[in-house]
């Protein structure tokens, strides 16, 4: 089995650059594994800091048309097995490749396999970092656990910031929706084809590890909360068989409508009066929590942000539908 490493990236030469790095130092042998780095336009230099780092590598230029799109141009250019999928800012470990590669040859069958990716911690350590390393503010890891390898986690942990899957099942259903453009739901869009129709499972293997080096600000948390809300309502258009699954309802009902704008209006005070002590987060230590009760508390400032977490959801939904609506 060969797996093709594929890498979209916008913008952010020097992440890239660690990223595709600790690739050409893997513990499998070349022969094993390709790198394709597709640039969701335009090059800042990535190019350049490729070829420096490791001539083999492809680098592709697309034009910007968002990560879904440059997928595609990737899985176009890629013939291997398996392609692996990486986001452009984590730094993978030596035997990252040679972990995917050995899982997808034990199972013999398709499966999409997941791996780690814990965020880097940066300094000064704060706790609003720790929030998102512990907690499933952003990704599900904290409550997954490798005890039954075996075990399907669902199209909902397909998160291709260290994914790997076959690559002939990945092109027969078509690869990535593009008019999925912004980098929200289009990695679950295209898992939950690839558990539809094709009965493919999510397995998680933690000893495929990357670490992700994403440093969030609690305003940068609120906007991406908000923006899903928004493309939460371009999923229930492009693909609504999959954004009925995903979220249980069908957000383009009008009903829908009503009691998102009844949360939103009913909620928003509270959520103001909420969002200086979230704010306050990334002022305090990390190892402010400690003793035998940490994990308790940390638990506790993660249920109490879930208020203000539902307000810019829903207010970036209702944002996309007035938008439509006035269109």
């Amino acid at each position: 089995m060969r797996v093709a490493v594929c890498i979209p990236t916008h913008q952010r030469p020097d992440a890239l650059a660690r990223c595709v790095g600790a690739l050409a130092h893997q513990t499998a042998a070349r022969s094993q594994y390709d790198i394709i780095v597709g640039i969701d336009g335009p090059d800042t230099g990535e190019a350049d800091a490729i070829a420096a780092i490791d001539p083999d590598a492809r680098v592709i230029a697309c034009p910007k048309r968002g990560p879904a799109a440059t997928r595609n141009t990737l899985i176009d250019n890629a013939h291997a097995d398996l392609i692996l999928w990486l986001n452009d800012d984590v730094v993978p470990a030596p035997d990252l490749v040679a972990q995917h590669l050995s899982r997808h040859a034990e199972l013999g069958r398709d499966a999409m396999v997941l791996g780690d990716a814990p965020f880097a911690i940066t300094q000064p350590d704060r706790l609003f970092d720790r929030l998102i390393r512990e907690t499933s503010m952003i990704f599900f890891y904290d409550q997954m656990n490798a005890d039954d390898p075996d075990r399907d986690w669902g199209y909902r942990h397909a998160w291709t910031l260290n994914l790997s899957m076959p690559a002939e099942p990945l092109r027969h259903l078509g690869g990535f929706t593009a008019s999925l453009a912004a980098p929200a739901f289009e990695d679950l869009e295209c898992a939950h084809r690839l558990a539809t129709h094709a009965r493919m499972p999510v397995l998680y293997h933690p000893d495929a590890r990357v670490v992700h080096e994403h440093q969030y600000e609690p305003e940068q948390y609120l906007a991406r909360e908000r923006s899903l809300g928004r493309e939460a309502v371009r999923l229930a258009r492009v693909a609504p068989e999959c954004a009925a699954d995903l979220f249980g309802r069908d957000l383009l009902d009008p009903r829908e409508r009503d009691a998102a704008r009844t949360i939103v209006d009913r909620l928003a005070r509270d959520a103001e009066r909420c969002e200086p002590c979230f704010f306050e987060l990334a002022t305090i230590p990390a190892d402010a929590i400690a003793g035998p009760h940490t994990g308790q508390l940390v638990a506790m400032l993660y249920q109490q942000h879930l208020l203000l977490k539902r307000v810019r959801w829903h207010e970036g939904m209702l944002e996309a539908l007035d938008l439509a609506q006035a269109a």
